[in-house]
């Protein structure tokens, strides 16, 4: 069975969602529609890329994900659809395929879909989602408009490598309010070589082991650990870090090392 995914800041209170999935089924009543999220704060690329990429790899291949962020139709707005990874990707050319891809796509095309005259400020309805159901059907990348090489670029913050410091942020704060940066567990493995080490964050909080699980301490007590994700989480045992320990996006994370 054919697999599109959702992931949009659309959310369940209106009437939004259920005109995208209906539109999907009326074109193509077969297919699975299945929400990575529709909670995306208003506008939010870099919480989209990073939510599509901890996720999309766990659907089968050829499955199609449907990005729809920051995508209101306007005369010099792009759309893309792309292969990446044995999957297709589609929507705006706003710089969000630049934040989770770690490589080219093997190869995109410039949507050319023009917009229904009743419904053209709502291009994620209808003109991304029409892609999507023509590749969920089989059809070809190709048919969808002209092969393109170009998209927007927008960069993320990195971390700060140093000898014996190693510095991020807060990147992402699920909805257990555990705070996720960017620091990557081989990142970390890398600069700590095997020397003992001191996580720092606000309010003068440290730790100084990495968890496995979050029960690996007592209810209410903070912990650092590498989730399925893979990047550095601060989180509490049945608790919420971000707003007990004050954990904003983008608060800077250090860690030091000993010899």
């Amino acid at each position: 069975m054919a697999i599109i995914t959702l992931t949009t800041d659309l959310g369940h209170k209106d009437f939004y969602l259920a005109v995208l999935k209906g539109s999907i089924y009326t074109q193509l009543p077969d297919v699975q529609v299945v929400d990575i999220s529709n909670e995306v704060a208003d506008f939010n690329i870099a919480q989209a890329a990073f939510i599509v990429k901890n996720s999309y790899t766990y659907f089968p291949k050829r499955s199609v994900h449907l990005i729809g962020i920051d995508c209101d139709y306007t005369s010099k707005g792009r759309y893309l659809a792309m292969a990446y990874d044995g999957h297709y990707f589609i929507g705006a050319d706003n710089g969000l395929f630049s934040l989770f891809l770690d490589g080219e796509p093997t190869k995109m095309v410039e949507i050319d879909i023009r917009p229904d005259s009743r419904s053209q400020h709502f291009a994620l309805k209808d003109i991304m989602a029409k892609a999507a159901c023509h590749l969920a059907n089989g059809g070809l990348l190709d048919s969808l408009g002209k092969q393109t090489q170009k998209m927007e670029e927008k960069k993320l913050l990195q971390p700060v490598k140093e000898l014996s410091l190693l510095k991020g942020s807060v990147i992402y704060i699920d909805a257990y309010q555990n705070a996720i940066t960017n620091i990557t567990f081989s990142l970390f493995n890398e600069i700590r070589a095997g020397r003992s080490f001191q996580i720092r964050f606000r309010r003068s909080e440290s730790v100084n082991k990495i968890s496995i699980h979050y029960n690996d301490v007592p209810e209410g007590e903070k912990l650092c650990m590498f989730g399925i994700s893979n990047h550095l989480e601060i989180a509490i045992n049945k608790g919420r870090a971000a707003s007990l320990l004050g954990l904003r996006l983008n608060e800077v994370v250090a860690i030091d090392f000993f010899a």
